[in-house]
């Protein structure tokens, strides 16, 4: 009889013990199957389909910290194309400085309304000069924030008999502010100010 209550005993330990390794082993595997889950739902949260001339691209969503610098670089460069690229037409010049004061403060509209009261704005009209620039580099300091960036930059400016080529660099700093659709980048320059915006060339046309 006793034989028979320690093999019933042994029985239920092994019972018990056999129950306990397959509770842990399904909390291990559940808790697998959650973290596997997470993961997947935040890859497909990070995947973005952009439709670009009839082609469906990928993109993926980073942190803003990851690709801070070529953001900042592409914000400056946008500003100094839409507030130096000029045509002797006096709605682009409106429409390209509206664009270029939406991601600057009071620095930028009070270069603009120098420039215009210096007549130089109805100079391009009346004598049919269209300004370009190109963005040769732009250096970045985001050590510190604000962040201090210089952009050094050529401008050419189309006259009937001439091209003026011209060296431009500007400094200034950038600060974070909302994204929107105006300013989709999320930056502000601050303080910008012309170092230098000499002729270097002129060519015959």
């Amino acid at each position: 009889m006793f034989k028979k209550a320690n093999s019933i005993e042994s029985a239920f330990q092994l019972v018990r013990t056999f129950c306990f390794a397959v509770m842990f082993l399904s909390i291990l595997l559940t808790g697998f199957a959650l973290h596997l889950s997470f993961r997947m739902v935040t890859r497909a949260d990070s995947r973005i389909f952009i439709l670009a001339n009839g082609k469906i691209l990928e993109a993926y969503a980073g942190e803003r910290g990851d690709n801070i610098e070529v953001e900042a670089r592409d914000h400056i460069r946008t500003f100094h194309k839409d507030f130096f690229s000029l045509d002797p037409d006096e709605q682009v010049i409106r429409s390209n400085i509206s664009k270029a004061l939406y991601l600057a403060d009071r620095s930028a509209k009070k270069q603009y309304d120098n420039l215009k009261e210096s007549g130089y704005y109805t100079n391009l009209i009346t004598a049919n000069i269209s300004q370009q620039i190109e963005v040769d580099s732009v250096s970045i300091q985001t050590k510190e924030y604000p962040y201090y960036f210089q952009c050094s930059a050529h401008e050419k400016l189309i006259r009937a008999t001439s091209i003026v080529t011209r060296n431009l660099i500007t400094e200034g700093w950038l600060r974070n502010v909302a994204r929107s659709d105006n300013n989709p980048h999320g930056f502000l320059i601050e303080n910008w100010m012309i170092l230098e915006n000499r002729d270097i060339k002129t060519e015959n046309r």
